[in-house]
């Protein structure tokens, strides 16, 4: 009955394993009830034993644990005896499936052991990072091979411990102890672990004197060393060395390649990879996804994608999550995020890959809605998560939900990682909030460059340039140098306060760093020497360094326009030209200002016709600067159809508008477009209410003005300025309000300038009166004693009244602290030249012709307006030139 039980469990036992034996173990075919045949015993003890060997190597490599105990059960209620092999067999299963507690009790019960038995054990505890049991294990072994050394080293070396790895190597040599390709491959890998590349170098001497050197195991190795040792060059030469290469050897250089920044090397090498016929692996997939990245080369990485398909690592998530990688870095995130929900799995790798792709196109909010969804997964989060988080809230300035993230950093421990810290301290310097910015530097226990980079540029963007001074001096104290990203920080800083001398020292320990003529520092300091007015330094430096930027071009564009030097803007733009470099939208703004300054209104069009070529007429930065160069050329109609055109109108635009309609005297334009500005929910800012004050002048609507004026603080919380008291002395004076335009300035809360008061003179000369002119004057000389037009405008307010005598005392009085009356300066535009006039000019090379003709409209024009105070044929002459000009 007992036998009969026997036999009915191990023929379910094997009818659930029967799917893995082989067809055919002997010549002879065995049923079930063979096994209690003593007619077949021979046969069947072959049969036996190379079945349970085989079902224990199958459930080994498929990691079937409950299936290799099944086997193992029926091979004990079987009685049959295993042999060391069979047993060896169910050991390495038992260590597959990671069970060490049953292949230590298997291995414990063996009558008999073989060096393979020891080794097993001694890899499976090293597998599951228990060195110290492998290590006993080792030690009690009553011999050793090849295999059992190499179990120990690359234990040790997988569990972190590569000194110990080369330790034992050094034991394997000291003792004698037999040598493979697998020894030396594993060896070089701790010399990578140690960062020791002279050591690396020893044991490729070792290679040589052995003669596995020419194994392509240890050859593969020793390429993979050489190279991530950043000595790419020595890597080169010894593949190229090597007799026989397989796709290892291929992959190791590849990957050699990317990682020392030799991108286009590496995809080289595929190709003739490619050639010889060889596979591709996971790793080298990833590796050229990588170099794709880095070059941008959204072409060979899409033909690489459909490569890979090809090959069958569709599915593969490494592969996948490299793919996503690179097309989220070649601004490709649709295709990214395509990519990424078909991946049948995800791991924490693609949602640190998408998250930080969405961050870098400024998708910050999808960014963080994908961080939420990868805390909702039993993934977790790493540094790389947390990082491209704070990235997200610091491209959209989300403080609140960045406090949040540091509260979560906190919890998990990573406060200390300086990757974290770094994108926290970013973080919170971009959202202006310096005070918890300065508290994560200070609490740092490791800062690196990016960490001083980070809080140097927090201070200096948000205005704080003095202390961005200061911390570039602690940073030197701390003995770190201050690399292209330090010096582009503080460099700005120098520009925006126009520290000229602090920004020449530090040019000089740019030279002495060498990073002089980079094209990074080099288009900063550029940029610093024009915002100092230095354009001519600036010149200079922009022609010998190395490469000519885009940043560079424009800074010195801009630093003439801002000098009010646009002929030289306009002349340099040319330049920039023919030297093939491709104007942006900042390029063509720039240009079109200055054509808006000189009315050169035929560049301002071939600029058009540019901007239209290039399809970026919806930048609404161009956009408002086109509105604004028609207008001021004069233009009203273009510069109308222009912002009628824009389909993205910010304040800039309406601003530009309502300034040309005011400018030219359209009034009921400026305003109508003001209360369309309102209508759409544009928030006007200070330039807005000048334009608008201005048009009420214009019109004389003293009610409307002050009601607009009043509005700036009640409905938008402006503060009046200098320019709109101005506005409202001009409106209040051309409505015969003298009296009260000069109390308004009197009442102001802050001091009258120059301008306000110039103002006021100028209205007096309008109403006539002398009173008042006489108080705006003195204050105006009070500020400005050497100003000429002061006395020049108060003379004609006396001469206007009949007060020769005091008009000769202003003259007398110029002549003795030795004022002359400025002349003015006009200029016009004749066929692409431009020609330039003063008040008596007699330089211009056509001057005889030009004053024929003028002597032919003096006698058309009334006298009265053309000669008024003119005092001889000279000046008579000369008052026609100025008005005609």
């Amino acid at each position: 009955m007992f036998k009969s039980l026997v036999i009915s469990h191990t023929r379910t036992c094997f009818k659930t394993i029967i799917p893995f034996c082989p067809k055919h173990y002997s010549t002879q075919t065995h049923t079930f009830d063979n096994f209690h045949n003593p007619k077949v015993s021979k046969p069947l003890t072959t049969f036996v034993k190379r079945t349970f060997s085989h079902i224990y190597q199958q459930c080994s490599y498929q990691k079937t644990l409950d299936q290799g105990k099944q086997a193992h059960a029926h091979m004990i209620a079987s009685g049959f005896v295993p042999t060391i092999f069979v047993t060896n067999c169910l050991i390495q299963m038992y260590i597959k499936c990671s069970n060490m507690y049953y292949a230590h009790k298997v291995f414990d019960e063996m009558p008999q052991r073989d060096t393979i038995s020891w080794n097993a054990m001694v890899f499976g505890y090293a597998g599951i990072g228990n060195m110290g049991i492998a290590q006993n294990m080792f030690d009690s072994m009553p011999e050793r091979d090849v295999v059992s050394w190499n179990s120990l080293i690359s234990g040790y070396l997988q569990n972190g411990n590569c000194a110990e790895s080369v330790d034992i190597f050094t034991r394997i040599l000291r003792e004698g102890a037999a040598l493979d390709a697998t020894t030396f491959a594993v060896v070089l890998k701790a010399c990578l672990g140690l960062e020791d590349y002279g050591l690396g170098v020893q044991v490729h001497g070792l290679l040589i004197q052995t003669g596995f050197v020419y194994d392509v195991v240890a050859g593969s190795a020793t390429v993979d060393m050489y190279a991530k040792c950043k000595k790419l060059k020595e890597s080169i030469t010894f593949f190229n060395e090597m007799h026989v290469k397989n796709w290892v050897s291929w992959s190791a250089l590849i990957a050699g390649c990317v990682q020392n920044d030799e991108l286009l090397c590496g995809l080289e090498l595929f190709k003739n990879m490619q050639k010889e016929g060889l596979g591709v692996s996971q790793s080298t997939y990833a590796s050229l996804f990588r170099s794709c990245a880095g070059l941008t080369a959204l072409n060979f990485g899409s033909q690489l994608h459909g490569h890979s398909l090809k090959m069958n690592f569709g599915s593969d998530l490494i592969v996948g999550t490299a793919t996503l990688d690179m097309y989220a870095k070649c601004d490709r995130l649709s295709d990214a995020k395509k990519l990424f929900r078909t991946l049948s799995v995800r791991n924490r790798q693609s949602y640190n890959a998408i998250i930080i792709g969405c961050t870098r196109v400024g998708e910050a909010f999808e960014a963080l809605q994908l961080f939420r969804n990868l805390m909702c997964t039993d993934l977790g989060f790493d540094e790389i998560s947390l990082s491209g988080a704070f990235s997200a809230c610091a491209v959209i300035k989300a403080y609140t939900f960045g406090v949040g993230l540091h509260g979560l950093t906190i919890k998990s421990m990573l406060q200390s990682n300086v990757c974290v810290e770094n994108a926290m301290l970013d973080m919170y310097g971009k959202c202006g909030a310096l005070t918890e910015a300065r508290r994560v530097f200070d609490d740092m226990r490791i800062r690196d460059a990016v960490s001083w980079n980070a809080i140097i540029a927090a201070y200096e963007q948000n205005g704080n340039v003095d202390e961005t001074l200061e911390l570039l001096v602690s940073m030197l104290g701390s003995g770190l140098e201050p690399d292209e990203f330090t010096f582009g920080s503080v460099l700005k800083a120098c520009a925006g306060l126009k520290a000229l001398n602090y920004g020449t020292e530090i040019h000089g320990r740019i030279v002495k760093s060498g990073m002089g003529l980079e094209s990074f520092v080099g288009s900063a300091l550029v940029d610093m020497y024009c915002k100092c007015a230095r354009i001519e330094d600036a010149e200079k430096l922009h022609e010998r360094m190395s490469e000519q930027t885009m940043v560079a071009w424009n800074a010195i564009i801009s630093g003439f326009s801002d000098q009010e030097q646009s002929e030289e803007a306009q002349k340099f733009f040319s330049r920039m030209l023919q030297s093939g470099t491709k104007p942006d939208n900042f390029t063509f703004a720039t240009v079109l200002d200055t054509c808006a300054n000189l009315a050169t209104i035929s560049l301002g069009r071939q600029i058009h016709g540019q901007i239209i070529k290039q399809e970026m007429q919806t930048d609404v930065f161009i956009c408002s600067t086109l509105v604004d160069m028609y207008s001021k050329c004069g233009n009203m109609h273009d510069s109308r159809l222009m912002f009628d055109k824009s389909t993205n109108k910010d304040f800039v635009t309406w601003n530009a508008m309502i300034c040309g309609y005011a400018n030219h005297g359209h009034a009921n334009d400026a305003i109508s477009i003001f209360e369309s500005m309102k209508l759409n929910n544009v928030k006007p800012n200070h330039a807005t209410f000048v334009s608008v004050l201005r048009a009420c002048a214009h019109m004389g609507q003293v009610e409307r003005g002050l009601e607009y004026f009043n509005s700036m603080w009640n409905n938008y919380k402006l503060n009046p300025q200098l320019e709109h008291y101005s506005c409202m002395v001009d409106i209040l004076g051309r409505s015969g309000q003298v009296n009260k335009a000069l109390n308004l300035i009197n009442d102001m809360a802050i001091e009258p300038d120059d301008v306000i008061w110039r103002t006021l003179l100028g209205i007096c000369k309008l109403q006539k009166n002398v009173e008042v002119a006489e108080t705006a004057a003195s204050r105006l000389i009070q500020l400005d004693p050497q100003d000429s037009s002061t006395y020049v405008l108060l003379a004609n307010i006396y001469a206007d009244a009949g007060m020769w005598e005091k008009v000769s005392k202003i003259r007398k009085s110029m002549r003795r602290v030795g004022l002359k009356k400025e002349p003015g300066c006009s200029w016009i535009e004749v066929k692409s030249e431009l020609h330039m006039f003063v008040i008596a000019d007699k330089a211009h090379p056509r001057c005889n012709e030009i004053y024929d003709k003028l002597d032919e409209l003096v006698g058309e024009m009334t006298w009265s307006r053309c000669v008024n105070d003119a005092e001889g044929p000279e000046d008579e002459r000369a008052a026609c030139f100025t008005s005609y000009a």
